[in-house]
């Protein structure tokens, strides 16, 4: 259990870090594994602060509106309980990563981080106010998707955000996507920040 203490205002959320969105997987994300060495040494960071690491997944039922199949956007992926739902093995999740689990209303797409639950079932926002989180770190897949949903959710909740801009990569459906998105979440009121320069915030 995470004490609360002033130290633990901070939080690191990785996002949707899961096979089926790198290289090979159902949704396959351009360059979407190049950006684990950094949200590995940011991982590095928050345990060498005892600062809380969570981590979201999509976890979709076999049949969900979110698949093409079903009349929504997406090829079916994430899965619950498949190889493709499970989180990339080069990412170096601690023992006591916080998992929030979304996508899993199969009449929902289930973008944002706020959506999802612990393995309790509790929301993820008071998964936050019970750790005494005021600000969060956010790296992860995709940009112009559930990181930009997560963390526009976030600011709507009064998280200070500091965006980590070498640890998300972007779908792209149309070329600009990702700068369209990375726009929109700097707009309001969100921090573009470096792991260099996070390094150095600690």
């Amino acid at each position: 259990m995470q004490e609360k203490n002033v130290k633990n205002r901070k939080a690191f959320l990785i996002i949707d870090l899961q096979n089926d969105f790198c290289l090979g997987g159902a949704l396959a994300v351009p360059q979407g594994d190049q950006i684990i060495p950094v949200l590995n040494e940011c991982i590095r960071v928050f345990i060498q602060k005892k600062l809380p690491v969570l981590v979201t997944r999509d976890w979709h039922p076999e049949k969900s509106s979110h698949f093409k199949e079903f009349g929504g956007l997406w090829p079916a992926h994430c899965v619950q309980n498949t190889k493709g739902a499970q989180f990339h093995p080069q990412l170096q999740l601690p023992e006591n990563t916080i998992i929030i689990s979304g996508g899993m209303n199969p009449n929902e797409d289930g973008y944002s981080a706020f959506d999802g639950v612990d393995s309790k079932g509790v929301e993820f926002v008071q998964v936050l106010k019970d750790l005494n989180i005021e600000e969060l770190y956010i790296g992860g897949l995709a940009t112009d998707y559930c990181v930009k949903q997560s963390v526009l959710d976030a600011v709507k909740y009064g998280f200070k955000v500091n965006l980590l801009i070498d640890a998300i990569k972007g779908v792209n459906i149309s070329p600009n996507d990702s700068k369209v998105a990375i726009k929109e979440m700097l707009n309001s009121g969100v921090s573009a920040i470096t792991l260099d320069e996070m390094s150095k915030q600690f």
